[in-house]
């Protein structure tokens, strides 16, 4: 199965089109057969675990207390294949509507190693609708998982910690900024947490306010950016430091993301700093779906969907280690590979041409 595997993610790699079992056959030559490639999709699902690993003896390189978790979740869209338990509707935030896909969570790895920033996924889950209920508006059947985002969030954390992952901070959006999260990486795990709250969350302004019930919402503030202030969370018994920061949207207007963070040692610049290394994850998803061919397969069962999902993940940890020896990014390197075809078969059709016209 690992020999395929190995093949069927460098194939992910190396296609700039759909992908198949016949695809990568043909590619071979028949070194495998279609059927070869077929049983390995649709043999048992591959898990976190069987992630882990794979890519643990890369994460033991990097392995520092400097590194950090990123916890995120994304859809691949896939509009034109059949319903199932995986492809569901979800609501895509940054689209603020319904589309139809893989809801999948991501934790990964965040650090340095041979003077870059490297981000390896070592956790995740694919959001399976299983449960049938009545929406009490619409009256309408629908599906839910009977797992939350925020569980499987906090399952990959605590499995990270299990594993012996060396980091020093986990971070996330605001859509896993619930009290429950905080409390639990800082309590349960012993580690640290950065995040934005929303400008309605509750907070106080010390212990006695927090036990007076005296709250008021984050937007109320008269806090200038680029400071701290020691607050109290709502549903969080332990204080925490609230650091402003204002930035300019691509509109030309001004926006305020308010960042909160249970390390209470903190600057505000180093609160900005350190939470400016989520943005990995956001190159992690673009690459995911444009260079590892994630939304490039035909295939059709849950157990093929996953397996596929899964040899992507091969693929982009193969492209981040291969980012370390060429000294480029993902995308330059998928522009390398994509010349190098276009050379060959230029060469191919010149040769063609030679042979046909001096015949």
């Amino acid at each position: 199965m690992n020999h395929i595997l190995d093949l069927y993610s460098d194939y992910l790699l190396a296609s700039f089109s759909q992908t198949s079992a016949t695809g990568l056959s043909n590619l071979l030559n028949g070194e495998i057969s279609h059927d070869q490639v077929t049983r390995f999709l649709w043999q048992n699902k591959q898990t976190s675990k069987d992630l882990w690993r794979r890519v643990k003896p890369f994460v033991k390189q990097m392995s520092s207390a400097k590194g950090v978790l990123i916890l995120d979740d994304s859809i691949e869209e896939k509009p034109y294949t059949d319903e199932n338990e995986i492809i569901a509707w979800h609501y895509d935030h940054s689209k603020a509507r319904n589309v139809k896909g893989i809801n999948f969570v991501s934790c990964l790895y965040q650090n340095s190693f041979e003077n870059q920033s490297l981000a390896l996924p070592i956790g995740f889950e694919l959001v399976a609708k299983t449960e049938k209920y009545v929406d009490k508006e619409t009256q309408k059947e629908k599906r839910r998982s009977p797992t939350t985002k925020n569980e499987m969030a906090r399952t990959m954390i605590a499995q990270a910690v299990r594993n012996q992952v060396q980091f020093g901070y986990v971070l996330f959006d605001v859509w896993f900024s619930s009290a429950e999260n905080i409390k639990f990486i800082k309590q349960d795990c012993q580690k640290e947490v950065i995040c934005p709250l929303k400008a309605n969350r509750r907070i106080a302004l010390s212990w006695a306010d927090k036990k007076q019930g005296r709250w008021k919402q984050v937007s109320t503030l008269d806090m200038k950016a680029n400071t701290v202030l020691e607050i109290w969370l709502e549903g969080v018994e332990f204080p925490l430091l609230l650091s402003k920061q204002v930035f300019t949207n691509e509109d030309g207007s001004d926006g305020i993301l308010y960042l909160v963070t249970s390390d209470t040692t903190l600057l505000a610049d180093q609160i900005t700093t350190i939470y400016q290394r989520r943005w990995s994850v956001e190159v992690y998803h673009k690459s995911l779906k444009q260079n590892v061919s994630l939304t490039k397969s035909p295939t059709q069962t849950q157990t093929t969907q996953t397996n596929h999902f899964f040899a992507a993940l091969c693929g982009y940890i193969k492209l981040e280690m291969l980012k370390v020896q060429t000294k480029t990014n993902h995308f330059a390197l998928k522009t390398k590979l994509y010349l190098n075809a276009i050379q060959a078969a230029f060469q191919t059709l010149r040769k063609m041409n030679t042979i046909h016209f001096n015949a």
